[in-house]
């Protein structure tokens, strides 16, 4: 099996109008499909470029939003999230093309988090107030109406077989479960 990429992303907001309202105007996303679903909820697509969709489930009666345990609090300050929720969504972008996003977003009354370009690097940190060799993405981080954390990521370098350089952590068991 092999995959080609992200389909779709399917995320649920509070209100549809204005999570359209959000993707289209501020972020210029194409609403390219749209779902009534049985009981009255709703499930629409944005075309988020690259082939890929980011979609949106609607329902009156939906849990209100839980920040710190079903989404992240604030990225990257407070970036841990519940296993199994969404930490944030990152969207391709040129370099080029950080800067203006910036002000776009800002135009648009969204309030793009401090620092506003985020350096990624490999430092013990993790991050880099300014640019150098080591720095591999610059990221803008901003939340939709929902609460949501999105990201515009803006990769420097192809990844190197030397990116992989981690073990993978294990969880500590849990009570009643057989240590491995």
């Amino acid at each position: 099996m092999k995959t080609k990429g992200i389909n779709h992303l399917a995320l649920v907001c509070r209100d549809m109008a204005e999570t359209v309202r959000f993707y289209t105007e501020a972020l210029g996303m194409p609403l390219v499909k749209t779902v009534a679903l049985p009981g009255g909820g709703q499930h629409f697509f944005f075309d988020c470029g690259g082939g890929s969709l980011l979609a949106f489930f609607w329902w009156a009666d939906a849990p209100p939003a839980a920040p710190g345990v079903a989404s992240v609090a604030d990225f990257p300050a407070k970036p841990l999230s519940a296993v199994g929720s969404m930490n944030h969504v990152a969207f391709h972008l040129d370099e080029a093309e950080l800067e203006g996003s910036i002000e776009r977003l800002k135009a648009k009354g969204v309030q793009v988090s401090a620092p506003v370009v985020v350096n990624h690097d490999d430092s013990p940190a993790g991050v880099s107030r300014d640019m150098h060799p080591g720095v591999w993405i610059r990221s803008v981080y901003f939340r939709d109406p929902n609460g949501i954390m999105l990201e515009f990521a803006a990769t420097l370098r192809d990844f190197r077989p030397e990116d992989v350089a981690h073990a993978p952590a294990r969880a500590a068991s849990r009570v009643g479960e057989p240590a491995e």
